[in-house]
């Protein structure tokens, strides 16, 4: 958890402070293409292969571990030679697709492809260490390494020791780099040996490889799949502004990544025994809790948002519907609470899968008609109703299965409340500096949030948490 939380923060300096005052916009919106798309093959390019690694790993004695991880390094190899083999044949089409409005990322196409195949093996390596149960490391790599190198590189910039162009190599060498001291570490806990892979049952390998790719591409084309349609429809600067509103609304999300880690293994072991009315009372537990939590920061974030875009530079404003559309989603997203743990540990996971394929396609088809006409505005329409949308779809089929749903009228309460503090506190700012303005206006907003919290006691969890962090300063030492 921390260094998810040092790498966020890290991550929150790079793109809203170094890439706007050291970038151009047009050059800090190529940098969100070329990831974003990287991004998006990388599931493909691994095959599946970091998650098989771990589910399989352990079903094995260990001389055939050794065969096992030995396949692992080989599968990816699959998708990948006959990917350079067609890349290299209609090099010319790629160009021309990914290039017919912004013809500034042609000459780093080549490096789309490296960062995809590094960032491939550095999850099959990560996979790696974490079956052999040390992913402490890995997590440090996966968190914070590439936003510190990334980091570096922008001070080099703003130095003017180092331009642009070379700065795109230089990511490329970080995401190099990263895998590499990934791949040394995870042969130290574990050396491979190269012999013939010698397993029986390998077609379930596969098969589950191909599963996982396509759940994969899913997830990962939910999350990127906007940031590469602006890239390709509309002048790729506008790619600048919709990164930096993405970061500020994916603030949102840390709470549930962290609960997640929790509710995780407690979902698991009461589907397990079949315990659905504890089951009951976790769903709508984690959904009150994460929606209270949640809720502060999505109103800090929107009545802040006008003096942040002050402080970060006025041109990156068109980005301000973008976080309003984004932060509402991603708020609805902790709505449903451990909705995700409960599918994912029971037999309806393939279900997901298809919802997942329809979702992808609705989300597309939205991008491809609002992005022409609104830019950016009009790819946070798309994400928000295809995200809405697959949000519902999962706390439906929860209810179809199980018979649980996640609210309570406690829910509604909640609701009532965090509107009623937009529209107390949106429409106002202290006529200070942006920076003064922001912490007088948050520390108001989060006493009086606080406040209204304990003494209504919507979440017990919560009241309780306030209660033992009062005792523990109020405790003489």
């Amino acid at each position: 958890m921390i260094t998810t939380y040092v790498g966020f923060a890290i991550g929150a300096v790079n793109t809203l402070f170094l890439y706007v005052n050291f970038f151009s916009q047009e050059y800090y919106g190529l940098v969100g293409f070329l990831l974003s798309t990287a991004t998006i093959l990388m599931p493909i390019m691994a095959f599946g292969t970091q998650n098989t690694l771990v589910k399989f790993y352990s079903k094995f004695d260990r001389k055939e571990q050794d065969s096992f991880l030995f396949l692992m390094l080989l599968l990816p190899f699959i998708p990948i030679l006959p990917a350079i083999l067609a890349t290299i044949a209609g090099y010319s089409l790629i160009v021309e697709f990914l290039t017919s409005e912004n013809p500034i990322v042609a000459p780093y196409i080549p490096l789309m492809f490296i960062i995809a195949l590094v960032m491939a093996y550095f999850e099959i390596f990560y996979s790696w260490a974490k079956v052999q149960l040390q992913s402490v490391f890995g997590n440090f790599m996966n968190e914070v390494f590439h936003r510190l190198g990334v980091m570096a590189l922008l001070l080099l910039v703003a130095f003017e020791i180092i331009d642009t162009h070379f700065f795109m190599y230089g990511l490329c060498g970080v995401y190099t780099l990263r895998m590499l001291i990934m791949m040394l570490y995870a042969f130290k806990l574990r050396k491979p040996v190269f012999t013939r892979p010698k397993l029986s049952g390998i077609s379930p390998i596969v098969k589950y490889s191909v599963l996982i790719i396509i759940a994969g591409s899913i997830a990962v084309m939910i999350l990127e799949i906007d940031m590469f349609m602006i890239g390709k429809m509309v002048p790729i600067e506008n790619v600048a502004y919709y990164s930096v509103a993405i970061y500020i609304a994916a603030v949102i999300a840390v709470p549930a990544r962290a609960m997640h880690q929790i509710t995780y293994p407690l979902t698991a072991a009461l589907l397990n025994k079949r315990d659905f009315k504890e089951l009951r009372v976790l769903y709508q537990k984690s959904s009150l809790t994460l929606f209270v939590i949640s809720g502060l920061i999505f109103v800090l974030i929107v009545c802040n948002i006008k003096q942040l875009y002050l402080l970060i530079d006025p041109a990156y404003a068109d980005g301000l519907a973008v976080v309003l559309l984004i932060s509402s989603a991603k708020l609805l997203d902790n709505l449903m609470g451990n909705n995700n743990a409960i599918i994912y540990n029971s037999d309806y996971y393939r279900l997901v899968l298809l919802l997942g394929v329809v979702l992808v396609a609705i989300a597309i088809t939205l991008n491809l008609y609002f992005i022409p006409r609104l830019g950016i505005n009009g790819a946070a329409i798309a994400t928000f109703i295809a995200s809405v949308g697959y949000a519902a779809a999962k706390i439906v089929l929860v209810y179809k299965k199980f018979n649980l749903q996640p609210f309570s009228n406690r829910s509604m309460w909640v609701a009532v409340m965090l509107l009623c503090f937009v529209v107390a506190f949106y429409f106002w700012d202290f006529d200070f500096y942006p920076v003064i303005s922001i912490a007088i206006k948050s520390l108001l907003i989060s006493t009086v949030y606080l406040l209204i919290v304990y003494f209504a006691k919507p979440s017990e969890e919560i009241v309780g948490f306030i209660n033992s962090i009062v005792k523990k300063k109020s405790r003489p030492d």
